[in-house]
């Protein structure tokens, strides 16, 4: 599990492609307090040490991952990194699991002189998890939603995050990694269960009212 701060960036050194997927690999400042078999995050995706070479660490991507995630991972390319959180570290942001729900397209990047506003538009199979004000990992960045309209929604993201993270660079029509609330896609599948059994004990709408949600 992750928080979605982000601890460092690293640019990819070297991507090839195998029978089973992709390796990568990549120099990261936290290298000497990862150990094979550690997961890390890499723009928000949950991956695997499987080698460690001084400051270089190596990860395995699958078929099913390159499929899901769609972005380009080839040399040079600047990802965010987060080391899974430990069971005794302190939870300083949201719950992130690094299965990424889908993509986005940035559409629109605007400076209001302080802060930086971001819109990006998915399909409604990501889209119908975000909700205003509630909470949405881009690239592995638990960000905040300020507004919905459709399939597109808005974050406002400031200069701290910015800078320490790969959005410095992003740019209109590029595509990032997006990770819903994983407790709204709970709430789907109980529902959804429940509206397909006879069971007293069911989780409905009236239920959820009726208990402060």
């Amino acid at each position: 599990m992750f928080t979605g701060l982000i601890e460092s960036t690293a640019e990819i050194k070297n991507y090839k492609e195998t029978s089973e997927g992709a390796v990568i690999s990549l120099d990261s400042d936290f290298a000497n307090m990862v150990k094979t078999g550690d997961s890390i995050s890499v723009n928000g995706v949950c991956l695997t040490v499987v080698e460690i070479y001084g400051n270089t660490l190596s990860f395995e991507i699958s078929k099913e991952t390159l499929r899901i995630v769609k972005i380009n991972y080839k040399k040079g390319v600047i990802v965010n990194l987060e080391r899974a959180m430990g069971i005794n570290s302190r939870f300083d942001g949201h719950i992130v699991s690094g299965h990424i729900d889908g993509i986005a397209t940035i559409k629109k990047i605007e400076n209001d002189g302080f802060s930086y506003k971001f819109s990006f538009e998915s399909t409604n199979e990501v889209t119908k998890y975000i909700v205003k004000k509630g909470s949405v990992a881009i690239n592995g960045i638990r960000l905040t939603v300020a507004n919905t309209d459709g399939n597109t929604f808005n974050v406002e993201i400031i200069p701290h995050t910015i800078n320490n993270t790969n959005l410095k660079f992003a740019k209109v029509g590029d595509i990032v990694n997006i990770e819903t609330d994983i407790f709204a896609r709970y709430i789907e599948k109980f529902l959804f269960l429940n509206k397909n059994n006879n069971e007293k004990d069911k989780i409905t709408m009236e239920m959820l009212k009726d208990n402060g949600f």
